[in-house]
């Protein structure tokens, strides 16, 4: 039996991606190893959001080699269709796949006797990217991740995602709801939407978000939905209605804002200003008082000064937020914010980004506060951490006791007790186990 190993970097999409890639190794007769041990075949999804996420990608290959210098190595995924000339170029890599062609390694596979001399390169122009891959994640951890659209129609100045992926495309919701039904029977109890741009659903067709979350929603064997990251000029007041009356949709959101500053925001190009992004918080917080709310910023975009940086603070400072996804600006090949000036340091940047990752510290744990001692519904998850078992509540909250087999995959109401350091409660567990 031929052996494979992968590495995804990146996003969740990414994950749901790489599993749907081991599913058809599987169905091939292929066993899966981890990525340090020997295999014959090394399969790497990357990411190209920014430039650590470029040099990850070029050290995991490199690792590869180094493991099984006659092992075939695969090379798929946005940094794949963003710089494929870079990779083909690196020693003992065989096969680069584009986003069109990030599924189809059997053919080379099948034809392949050997290592080859120089590897082959598959990557049309990302404009001529037609093709929507269906994906879902199973067996990597308790909840499975389930791509329901890929790609992006925005033009965010900062962004090479749509270089890396293409166009707006999606699913239908018969498709989506067909999946869903398929990772429930195999036990799963938990499922997080993703994709690119998920509020962009159904676009260019009659379909769109709303519509499918209210099927999904009817799939009794799931109890649970997550909304992955979605833009705030997408999240609609009849999603947040939706959200708020449904059963299985839990009160957990991920909104990138980026900026505090409609300067900054225009230049970024992004789709709305502070002050819509304002109401959406305030829209949440009136509906579903335990939302957990993270949101995206990026620190240290050209022209960002310190009045901008300033008025970013304040604004994050003012809202009832959960956590900061910190981003600090990098610069990206072939975008627009890679050619404008005034360029803040790199000093400058680690300044500002530091002053966030403290806010969203005081604001994480302050949300934590807010319910110690009280009850929660908790699924918990398969690893085992240092004798614990760890789980998260419907808001998120994360929580740990010690480990039992049988609490594995299971969904128990507890009590939140006392509130560690790092930001995990210790629990009682209040039903049956």
């Amino acid at each position: 039996m031929k052996k494979v190993a992968y590495y995804t970097l990146g996003c969740k999409l990414n994950f749901s991606e790489t599993s749907t890639m081991g599913r058809m190794f599987a169905e091939k007769g292929y066993s899966k190893v981890n990525f340090d041990e020997q295999a014959d075949v090394y399969v790497i999804n990357t990411c190209s959001v920014t430039d650590t996420a470029d040099k990850k990608c070029r050290y995991i290959i490199n690792k590869a080699v180094k493991t099984a210098p006659e092992a075939t190595i695969i090379v798929n995924g946005c940094y794949a269709q963003l710089k494929g000339d870079e990779i083909a170029k690196i020693p003992g890599v065989d096969l680069v796949l584009g986003a069109e062609n990030k599924f189809d390694f059997f053919d080379f596979l099948e034809k392949k006797h050997g290592k080859n001399k120089e590897a082959e390169l598959h990557a049309c122009e990302i404009n001529e990217v037609k093709k929507y891959n269906s994906a879902y994640s199973l067996n990597d951890r308790t909840r499975s991740f389930l791509k329901v659209q890929d790609g992006c129609d925005y033009v965010c100045t900062y962004c090479t995602i749509p270089l890396a992926r293409g166009k707006s495309r999606s699913n239908s919701v018969a498709l989506s709801v067909k999946e869903a039904r398929e990772i429930a029977e195999k036990g799963f109890k938990e499922i997080v939407l993703t994709g690119v741009n998920i509020g962009d659903f159904g676009h260019g067709t009659p379909e769109n978000f709303l519509q499918l979350i209210q099927e999904l929603d009817k799939i009794e064997a799931i109890e649970r939905y997550r909304i992955s990251s979605i833009e705030p000029n997408l999240l609609t007041d009849e999603i947040l209605e939706f959200v708020s009356k449904s059963k299985k949709f839990v009160p957990h959101f991920h909104i990138p804002l980026q900026a505090g500053s409609n300067k900054i925001l225009k230049l970024m190009k992004r789709r709305y200003n502070r002050e819509l992004f304002q109401t959406k918080i305030e829209c949440i917080n009136q509906l579903i008082a335990n939302a957990f709310i993270g949101v995206d910023v990026i620190v240290g975009f050209p022209n960002e000064t310190p009045e901008d940086f300033q008025e970013t603070y304040d604004f994050l400072n003012s809202l009832n937020i959960s956590f900061l996804h910190v981003f600090s600006f990098s610069v990206r090949k072939n975008t627009p914010a890679a050619e404008m000036e005034n360029k803040v340091s790199a000093s400058e940047i680690k300044r500002r980004s530091d002053i966030l990752h403290a806010l969203s510290n005081q604001k994480h744990t302050n949300f934590y506060e807010r319910f110690i001692g009280k009850k929660a519904v908790v699924l918990f998850e398969q690893q085992k951490v240092k004798g614990k078992i760890q789980g998260f509540t419907e808001n998120y909250l994360k929580v740990e006791t010690e480990y039992k087999k049988e609490l594995v995959n299971q969904i128990v109401e507890v009590e939140l007790l006392d509130l560690q350091e790092n930001n995990i409660f210790n629990i009682q567990i209040l039903t049956k186990e």
